[in-house]
């Protein structure tokens, strides 16, 4: 008998008991490899062209030609998507190839071009697992969770905010089952399209999952497809008619105010949910006005500024609303994210708490066209 191995088994098994390991579980997590599967094989949703340039880009292929460049180039942006399926897997992992591999100062970059897991407890309800750190590489690889107890259970994956993917894997133990979900959750045949500005991309969540849509999809349980363009919600009519071309749409949100000029909110607003309107006239239009930035309360010109967009705006529904007022709603910023001055990072672009409070003050709208 080799005691001098039995001593040294007994060391590890007792250290590793000291930190709430088993030896168990720690041995296999060496001996299982572990095998990467397409998310493109699993179910992706917040979606909703399939004529996209890629699997991972939020708008349709046929409008490169027709918009701005930065549009374009910023709509390569995989914000709000995010990949679902069921795994009976210990542990769970991810590889993915960057588009870009940006960094903003005012960012973080769990939440520019890192991703999020979450998983669907016994009550319903999604909780955050962790979060990738993403690395100088432009391929990421990650390893979310270990020693899970090795049931099936219900994921999803949030995809980055601020940057592009071109191929993405998820990893499990190669003796382990992965698939797509069984559960229609978020249900396939509720989808809300939103369109807008930076903030509505994502900008400056601290991670994939916190951004506002996302919050949305979880707690209403319905596909939100994320269509804010940074710096070139412009109200654009092309975008208009792409949005009005998706089938199956419960509503629509429009948060275009903070890209737009003076000139732009008085002379596109009317025309550009009109267009919606016309294609769909029994879709709900949500019409939300844009944010009081908290140095508002000391900037005399863009606190009078800012409340002339939101005018201009909200004349445009007016005119709507006297033409037809069946299915056209308005919210308004009055404490859109609170008055403490704390829901933005740079005066503008919301924190964490900022994407909370904008998704809870849009919940209650969105709820009955999803019941």
């Amino acid at each position: 008998m080799n005691i001098s191995k039995i001593v040294k088994t007994s060391l590890l098994t007792s250290l590793l008991a000291l930190f709430g390991v088993s030896a168990a579980s720690a041995f296999t997590a060496e001996q299982v490899p572990m095998k990467y599967v397409n998310v493109l094989n699993l179910r992706m949703i917040n979606k909703c062209f399939d004529n996209s340039l890629t699997p991972f880009t939020r708008i349709p292929a046929y409008l490169k030609d027709s918009v701005r460049p930065d549009l374009w180039e910023r709509s390569q942006c995989s914000s709000g998507m995010a990949v679902r399926f069921v795994t009976n897997s210990k542990r769970i992992g991810i590889r993915y190839n960057l588009r870009w591999n940006s960094h903003m100062p005012h960012m973080a970059d769990t939440g520019i071009k890192g991703t999020d897991l979450y998983r669907l407890d016994d009550n319903g309800v999604w909780q955050f697992v962790n979060a990738n750190r993403p690395r100088k590489d432009s391929i990421q690889q990650f390893t979310y969770v270990e020693n899970l107890k090795g049931d099936m259970r219900d994921f999803v994956v949030y995809l980055p905010l601020y940057d592009g993917v071109n191929w993405m894997e998820i990893g499990v133990d190669s003796n382990a089952v992965i698939q797509k979900p069984q559960l229609d959750n978020p249900r396939k045949d509720k989808k809300i399209i939103f369109y807008g500005t930076s903030i509505l991309q994502g900008g400056c969540s601290t991670r994939t999952g916190m951004v506002a849509t996302n919050m949305i999809q979880r707690d209403l349980n319905c596909e939100c497809v994320n269509i804010g363009i940074s710096g070139e919600g412009k109200m654009d009519y092309c975008m208009a008619r792409a949005m009005a071309s998706v089938r199956g749409v419960s509503a629509y949100v429009i948060d275009p105010v903070p890209n737009c000029t003076l000139g732009m909110c008085d002379t596109l607003t009317y025309n550009f949910v009109n267009i919606l309107r016309k294609a769909h006239p029994d879709i709900p239009i949500v019409m939300v006005e844009g944010p009081l930035y908290s140095y508002c309360d000391f900037d005399a010109f863009y606190s009078d500024y800012l409340r002339q967009k939101n005018a201009a705006f909200h004349r445009g529904y007016l005119k709507l609303m006297q033409e037809n007022p069946n299915n056209l709603y308005y919210v308004k910023c009055d404490n859109m994210v609170g008055t403490d001055n704390e829901a933005t990072v740079d005066g503008t672009h919301f924190t964490d708490i900022g994407f909370r409070r904008y998704a809870d003050l849009l919940i209650p709208v969105l709820k009955p066209f999803v019941k």
